[in-house]
């Protein structure tokens, strides 16, 4: 191992004990009550409760996945989804973090998104908690296994170690971590971890840039390649055997591929997903005032234009400055490792490649908990054992969160598997299984319970449909799975409860109150 790569080592090192220095510091208190374990007691400040979520929602997928996207087919994939992704945090901050604060307080003190539903719908037989509680295990898991494989490919790009041996490590840290200090010891690293990859993310932009030989040079570099950086087209690497094909040390491309407007639409729909993702949800949940919300918006938005802005534009200038050095879509989410390693001091590239290990590790820790308390909260105790106690709650968590990294494990194996694309199945996964029941439960009193649980199975059931079924056929039918099953879910809900007797007295009063609720 050269001295360089001890020195990144060391960086990396340092920053893991320090995040785990925090899991410590908050165990104690995490440990005190299940409220505390799961919500932290509702004590997140506006930057916490912001900066948490966004480092939690982008995972690795931000620092590796979307600049692999514009390395592999240049500026319109990747802006697109970009855009799409910080309307949507936008939205979702305006629209659902203040009525789903009061409303989750009224709605019984509902401290896991199961039970929120559950208790705004008066589920009396569990129905609609327990199908919530599923499918956040299936998506979670898979969610999990996203940032496993990241862990592998970091650890195995930079120091040359197997991509098993590493994704396991990976994996059994994140694992401890998360054991120790529960939701609050989580919000509060990941506050630390988004400064981390905030500024990685942008140290790594501005020296690339100076590399390449600033903007105008850059520009000129990559107008030879059709489509690379184009709104309205895509560019289209030439492969035999899924790899890139090189002549004369030059990437060869094909024709430039149309972008046209349902692929844009379809895109665009990656910013639906933000209304069903329970770890961002989660945060609106735990914030400790509702008037702190504005400010926690206006950070997190600023935070995810700025972070997503110069993803992409990592990802285009690593073309240029590496054109022929990864070869396939899946090792072009390597560009940002080979960015920093290449063009950083060893302590800096230490840092930047935390930077990777923090959106990682904020991620899967969020995953893992929330899972974790899906089935201890709303099946163990909301159906099996409804006399449990705090403690027995909080083991069963614990050994849940085993279960659901051994089996993200399994699931991050291959080595070869891109981690866009498992992020895009999870993430509509949720989009389109929470988002629209999210939205309706909260400004649509005539929502019912029969409409909610229609609306979440359809939404749920039809991802798979489309990915597996409907989307391969290609043509129109070839959109992101999120779009179709969100709208299909909306139309669900919209008859089953219109078509159902409608909410009790009860629930709409309580519906009412939510809307000026003070906390």
């Amino acid at each position: 191992m050269s001295g360089g790569t001890i020195e990144i080592l060391i960086a990396m090192a340092v920053y893991m004990l320090a995040v785990i220095g925090i899991g410590l510091f908050f165990a104690k208190r995490s440990n005190q009550n299940s409220d505390n374990y799961f919500l932290g007691g509702r004590s997140l400040g506006p930057w916490i409760a912001a900066m948490s979520a966004e480092a939690s929602d982008m995972s690795g997928w931000l620092l590796m996945g979307l600049p692999g996207v514009a390395y592999w087919c240049g500026l319109a994939d990747a802006t697109w989804t970009a855009i799409g992704l910080a309307v949507g945090t936008y939205l979702n901050w305006l629209l659902v973090s203040k009525r789903l604060r009061r409303y989750s307080a009224v709605a019984d003190n509902s401290i896991t998104i199961p039970d929120f539903f559950s208790n705004r719908f008066h589920d009396k037989k569990k129905i609609l908690m327990s199908i919530a509680a599923l499918f956040i295990l299936v998506f979670f898991t898979v969610y999990a296994a996203s940032c496993f494989i990241t862990c592998g490919k970091l650890f195995s790009t930079l120091f040359g170690f197997s991509y098993t041996s590493m994704m396991i490590a990976g994996a059994l840290f994140v694992i401890v971590y998360t054991f120790l200090g529960g939701f609050l010891a989580e919000s509060t690293s990941d506050f630390m971890q988004s400064i981390v990859m905030i500024i990685a993310l942008v140290a790594v932009l501005v020296v690339a840039v100076i590399t390449a030989g600033g903007s105008a040079q850059i520009l000129e570099n990559i107008k030879g390649i059709p489509g690379f950086f184009e709104f309205f087209g895509m560019a289209s690497p030439t492969t035999v055997d899924k790899v890139q094909q090189v002549s004369n040390g030059q990437a060869l491309f094909g024709s430039a591929l149309p972008y046209g407007f349902l692929t844009i639409l379809s895109t665009l729909s990656w910013g639906l997903g933000y209304f069903g993702m329970p770890q961002v949800l989660l945060r609106f949940m735990a914030i400790r005032k509702v008037s702190e919300l504005k400010t926690s918006r206006r950070i997190a938005t600023t935070w995810a234009v700025i972070s997503m802005t110069a993803a992409v534009l990592i990802g285009i200038i690593g073309r240029v400055l590496y054109p022929v050095e990864l070869l396939t879509s899946g090792e072009s989410e390597s560009i940002f490792i080979l960015l920093s390693t290449n063009l950083l001091p060893p302590l800096l590239a230490g840092l930047a490649m935390a930077g990777i290990l923090a959106a990682t590790i904020s991620s899967s820790d969020s995953y893992l908990l929330i899972a974790s308390s899906a089935f201890s909260k709303n099946i163990f105790q909301g159906l099996l054992k409804k006399n449990a106690t705090d403690k027995q709650v909080m083991t069963v968590s614990r050994i849940v969160l085993v279960l659901i990294a051994v089996i993200g494990m399994l699931l991050a194996w291959d080595k070869s598997k891109v981690i866009f694309d498992v992020v895009s199945f999870a993430w509509a996964g949720f989009g389109a299984t929470f988002g629209p029941i999210m939205l309706f439960s909260l400004f649509w009193k005539r929502t019912t319970l029969q409409g909610a649980v229609a609306g979440m199975l359809a939404g749920g059931s039809m991802v798979f449909i489309w990915k597996l079924l409907i989307r391969p056929m290609g043509g129109v039918l070839g959109i992101y799975e999120l779009l179709p099953a969100f709208l299909v879910s909306c139309v669900f809900i919209i008859v089953v409860s219109l078509l159902t007797k409608e909410p009790s007295k009860e629930i709409q009063e309580e519906f009412e109150k939510a809307k000026t609720y003070e906390c």
